[in-house]
């Protein structure tokens, strides 16, 4: 699967998950089942907006890398660069929906940096396995590692 169904995808799975536990969160920090719902659906926009957003700008710099695919180091540079992106304006938003200061409002999301930060890496890791990495990180025929020549030589996957 590669392309804008890809990202619908990802993003759909993704937000869905995020919504279910945004809202059971800040439900259980107090906030009324109303509030909390409209806060995460709210949040989930934003983060849909930026999603789609970053993903293409990744992975447009990602197909211009001389090496291709998605180490640790790279998936670590994704997910802090979306998050960091996204703290910009879900912060400010929930200042505005749940009545707190910027500072409350920033403090309360560390707690969701934290996790999405770690959401973020093994959703992606997990989504690339289940369906394959995007083109931009595919390895070209002069990169492919000797073992995987070989093991294809072989007529091994």
């Amino acid at each position: 699967m590669q392309g804008w169904k890809r990202r619908v995808v990802y993003v759909t799975l993704y937000e869905g998950i995020a919504i279910a536990l945004t809202g059971t969160v800040l439900f259980v920090l107090g906030h009324s089942p109303m509030h909390s719902l409209v806060a995460s659906v709210g949040a989930s926009v934003l983060a849909v907006i930026w999603n789609l957003v970053f993903n293409a700008l990744f992975e447009a710099w990602e197909r211009r890398q001389v090496v291709k695919g998605r180490s640790i180091r790279r998936r670590i540079a994704h997910a802090i660069g979306f998050e960091g992106g996204l703290v910009l304006s879900i912060v400010p938003f929930f200042a505005w929906w749940l009545e707190v200061s910027l500072w409350q409002a920033f403090v309360m999301d560390l707690g969701f940096i934290l996790f999405f930060l770690i959401y973020t890496f093994v959703f992606a890791w997990c989504f690339d396995r289940v369906f394959g990495l995007p083109a931009s990180a595919l390895p070209t025929e002069d990169q492919a590692a000797p073992d995987a020549v070989e093991a294809c030589a072989m007529g091994r996957p």
